[in-house]
């Protein structure tokens, strides 16, 4: 098969939904398909180059910061993709349609679907479902909603990231919506750590932005001063600024590393020399920094939301809690930073949960999904 794949954000350019988008991408090409990808441009990246066998055509769209998008920006990836996207359809000439996030890169996916009769699959990963990322969705989200039912209904199938994106998304639009958690690659995820002697160390990997909490991080840790541990927050954002001032005001500074926007290679790096992922996020379709972390053997310390719900068994390879619960956080974290033996079977557990996101098994179902629409359509 022929995919064209259309996303506005895609490595080293934004979150966790580019990274899914580049793994199915590259399943799909060792399974002999040609795909060919469309995001946005920023900085002096290349405006065309092939990764791994997966040819990206980077559009501009006045793309400023690799972490945000925001309304003009969406704006302007869907005029551009608009523009360069009927090129591609007609030098590549798809067989189907990959668009991930609804928004903004789903009226782009509609239109050129109606521009030469190509089916198209709908990855929805929360952010763009109305009340997934309230930030976002009762914000600007709230003007373009009437505009995104057409982009739902005309999808030849709609997938969600988990089965908590699939029940909000089912609230606002009556479609049929299959559930493809995202994967990680276990065969090039092994974990090599070598602590010996080494302090535990929390880890936060995410947009410095309310969605993801990271002021809470912060509350919580500042409970445990009288405890062995460090931490690294991987990740940047609009709250930077104010969680490097809580840190220094509870005086944690010796304690705690901010990387800045780092690349994914150099995230699963940071995980190998960590031992609890600690997110205390308000909303999360199925974190990919989660599949990530119970791959690489970490514990799980998160917020009971979303799609951790299917990545954590609670009790098992993690706790899970309200996202304001501050005592509770502290104590589940201070039971795996002071219980070595505790830490380790809570480890050893998520390596065992992670083989439900095994990669080739998640590029399958993508497979399986485009063959089917592609032979509906010629039908």
């Amino acid at each position: 098969m022929k995919i064209l794949v259309i996303i506005h954000e895609y490595p080293p350019v934004g979150g966790g939904g580019g990274q899914v988008a580049k793994d199915i991408c590259t399943g799909l090409v060792q399974r002999g398909h040609a795909v060919t990808l469309m995001t946005s441009h920023y900085k002096d990246l290349p405006h065309e180059e092939t990764q791994e066998g997966v040819r990206l055509v980077r559009i501009s769209s006045l793309r400023t910061e690799p972490y945000r998008a925001g309304l003009i920006t969406m704006g302007a990836f869907v005029l551009a993709g608009l523009w360069h996207g009927r090129r591609l359809i007609r030098e590549f000439q798809p067989d189907v349609i990959h668009v991930h996030f609804a928004v903004p890169a789903g009226p782009v996916a509609w239109a050129l679907s109606r521009f030469k009769r190509i089916p198209y699959v709908l990855t929805a990963h929360l952010g763009d479902v109305p009340g997934g990322t309230p930030e976002k969705t009762d914000g600007w989200f709230h003007w373009v909603y009437p505009f995104t039912h057409t982009v739902w209904r005309r999808a030849a199938q709609v997938v969600a990231v988990s089965d908590f994106t699939r029940s909000l998304a089912r609230k606002h639009y009556p479609v049929d919506v299959q559930v493809i958690p995202n994967g990680v690659d276990l065969a090039s995820i092994q974990c090599d750590r070598d602590e010996s002697g080494s302090l535990p160390r929390i880890i936060f990997a995410g947009r410095f932005m309310r969605q993801k909490n990271p002021l809470r991080l912060v509350e919580v840790l500042a409970r445990l001063k009288h405890l062995d541990w460090t931490c690294v927050m991987v990740g940047d954002g609009p709250l930077r600024g104010e969680v490097e001032a809580a840190i220094a005001e509870a005086g944690l500074a010796s304690r705690f590393t901010l990387t800045g926007w780092i690349t994914p290679p150099e995230v699963l790096d940071w995980f190998d020399h960590s031992n609890i992922l600690f997110m205390p996020s308000r909303s999360e379709g199925l974190p990919v920094v989660g599949v990530q972390a119970i791959a690489k053997g970490l514990a799980v310390v998160c917020s009971r939301i979303g799609g951790f719900l299917d990545i954590v068994a609670d009790g098992t390879n993690g706790y899970m809690l309200d996202p304001d619960d501050v005592p509770g956080f502290a104590e589940a974290l201070s039971r795996l930073l002071t219980d070595e033996a505790h830490l380790r079977d809570f480890q050893q557990a998520s390596m065992i949960q992670a083989r439900r996101f095994d990669l080739p098994l998640i590029v399958k179902q993508y497979e399986e999904i485009f063959e089917k629409v592609v032979k509906d359509s010629r039908s």
